[in-house]
């Protein structure tokens, strides 16, 4: 249940900084919290102020952190994990490691975008070593992590192949850079004529002109899996970057080069079936994410790789909404039940 009301201002302790929030950033697993889903609950804390992502200003700063911070602008990340004071309010306070200055280029509604999702994306491309020169497969790549993982990737030398649920969707994956945009979902009105043709074609090249016939979706991910093969000489993704495990653990598996890596950030079923084999005949790695546990080194690498993303206007997010802090529930419910492409967010008053 929410209730909006007034709280002291928090102190920031040692290695802390405190800002005053303009924007809270709503990921889902803000909603999953709020619904104590798998225990997600944070235990101990008689109250909870939502929300791991915001961006503001530095107003004040505890022992052992800079005082150069103060009046800088910033973007923040796990003010809420493990922590009873999150992002929905006016004031949070953060650890000085979870926290990138956010450039005079950068707006802080996008600033407010940048944690969960960049910081998960950045886990899942480096976790297992530099991708330069290395093949990355983004699954959902105009997702909130995968839009990020595809331009953290890419920003560091890989040839990304960006995989998209819907032939409209095409042009916007183009726009991310991506070395070639695949489509391979199923369209919702499928069996008519007009979706048995289209504008993406089986593993259609990112600069190609996509104004070809030929079936532009395959149920058994064979677009996705030609696009791979044909890039890579036949040896596949060394990392796929993965939002569906359960729905496409075969598929990563033929995907997958000898040696590669899955990270794998969301699935639907909680208890995916795993295809071994074929897996242990690749030495595969399946990496499983959880962003409350990352270890606060991979924290301290990724914000400023993604604050420079985001200062080349490389990373932006389209926003779909922006509620008052009154109306945290409407926010809540517009992240839960999507009807606009888009972040959510709240603007905080003052």
């Amino acid at each position: 249940m929410f209730r909006v009301g007034e709280l002291p201002t928090p102190e920031p302790g040692p290695g802390e900084l405190r800002i005053r929030l303009a924007f809270s950033g709503i990921n889902p697993g803000d909603v999953k919290k709020r619904q104590i889903w798998l225990g997600a609950a944070t235990p101990g804390f008689p109250l909870i102020v939502p929300h791991s992502d915001g961006a503001g200003v530095v107003d004040a700063v505890g022992d052992g952190v800079s005082a150069a911070w103060v009046g800088r602008r910033a973007w923040c990340s796990y003010a809420q994990s493990y922590r009873p004071q999150g992002t929905a309010a006016q004031y949070t306070v953060v650890p000085e490691g979870c926290v990138g200055a956010l450039p005079d280029s950068v707006s802080a509604e996008q600033g407010a975008c940048l944690g969960i999702p960049g910081i998960t994306a950045h886990r899942a491309l480096f976790a297992d070593g530099p991708v330069t020169g290395r093949t990355v497969v983004v699954a959902g790549a105009l997702g909130s992590v995968g839009r990020a993982a595809a331009v953290l990737a890419r920003r560091a030398g890989a040839l990304v192949i960006g995989t998209v649920m819907r032939p409209d969707q095409l042009g916007e994956l183009r726009e991310l850079g991506v070395d070639r945009a695949v489509c391979r979902g199923v369209p919702e009105a499928a069996g008519t004529e007009a979706d048995a043709t289209g504008p993406c074609r089986n593993g259609a090249d990112a600069d190609e002109d996509w104004e070809d016939t030929g079936p532009y979706w395959e149920p058994d991910g064979a677009d996705v899996l030609d696009a791979v093969l044909a890039l890579t000489g036949g040896r596949g993704a060394d990392r796929i970057v993965e939002v569906a495990f359960d729905a496409d653990a075969d598929l990563d598996a033929r995907l997958l080069a000898p040696g590669g890596t899955i990270a794998a950030y969301a699935t639907g079923a909680a208890a995916p079936a795993l295809p071994f084999w074929p897996l242990a005949f690749k030495n595969a790695t399946v990496r499983l994410l959880g962003y409350d546990d990352f270890p606060r080194e991979a924290v301290r690498l990724a914000v400023p790789d993604i604050t420079a993303a985001a200062a080349a206007s490389a990373l932006r997010y389209p926003i779909a909404a922006v509620h008052p802090l009154d109306a945290i529930a409407d926010a809540h419910e517009a992240v839960e039940h999507p009807r606009t492409p888009g972040r959510v967010l709240l603007a905080l008053p003052g």
